[in-house]
């Protein structure tokens, strides 16, 4: 097994007597899909909004290659090569998607000028990564939503990270869709991108993913091989339903 990258150790996040994460540990490891599972309000986006640093710990740790790093600002995280897409679509509308993905390679630069004389290497590199490249000049208004999801993956990589973190990234998609999208991200796996991804298309996860965990009401239930996950009673009782023993 490849180097722990981020590790979470009994994490909890309160909102007043509403323990919204309570408990929860996982180790994601260098070169790995980590997916998480869950009912809605299981506290899955709060995990992760506790892991980069937009929700408050009420206790545990969260290290970066075993370094602590609760005092750290959000956005030291990118400078270390944490980036993050976000349950609602978060583009400007009125750029294009070159330039909405030369947002994040100018986040890279740490804000060294809005836009370049065209669009920096990075992006047309993170682009043809996410397969978008062939609409650079057009405008992201006028983009199916599946295909606006792949511009925020694309200017997430243009901030040239070693972990990508994804909280729902299928959300509204057709099948089709989501295919394509377990697809482009193995794809980046494979390419060395070490991911943490939060979806509800659980066979997409147990396609997608190296390893799963589970989460109900704040904990993790359980965690380990995806196909053992999905045929866990605690799982498939809080979740996903008896017929997940046959399908998985």
């Amino acid at each position: 097994m490849t180097g722990v990258v981020l590790e979470a150790d009994d994490v909890a996040v309160h909102y007043g007597g509403i323990k919204a994460v309570d408990g929860v540990s996982l180790a994601l490891h260098s070169g790995q899909i980590y997916g998480i599972i869950g009912p809605n309000g299981s506290g899955k986006s709060t995990l992760l909004a506790a892991l980069t640093l937009l929700a408050p710990l009420a206790r545990g740790s969260v290290r970066l290659d075993g370094e602590d790093y609760r005092g750290w600002a959000p956005h030291a995280l990118a400078g270390r090569g944490v980036a993050r897409t976000f349950q609602a679509v978060r583009l400007l509308h009125e750029l294009t998607v070159g330039e909405n993905v030369q947002l994040g390679a100018d986040l890279r630069r740490a804000g060294r000028g809005l836009f370049r004389r065209g669009l920096d290497p990075v992006v047309e590199e993170a682009m043809e990564r996410a397969g978008i490249a062939h609409l650079r000049h057009v405008r992201a208004s006028d983009l199916s939503y599946g295909t606006q999801r792949r511009v925020e993956i694309a200017r997430a990589i243009a901030t040239r990270p070693r972990l990508l973190l994804l909280d729902e990234p299928t959300a509204g998609m057709n099948q089709a869709e989501r295919r394509e999208l377990g697809a482009l991200l193995r794809k980046l796996r494979d390419e060395g991108l070490t991911q943490l991804l939060i979806e509800h298309d659980v066979q997409m996860m147990v396609d997608t993913c190296d390893r799963l965990g589970a989460m109900n009401f704040g904990v993790m239930l359980t965690e380990g091989a995806p196909r053992d996950v999905v045929r866990d009673e605690r799982v498939q009782d809080a979740y996903l339903g008896r017929k997940w023993r046959e399908r998985a």
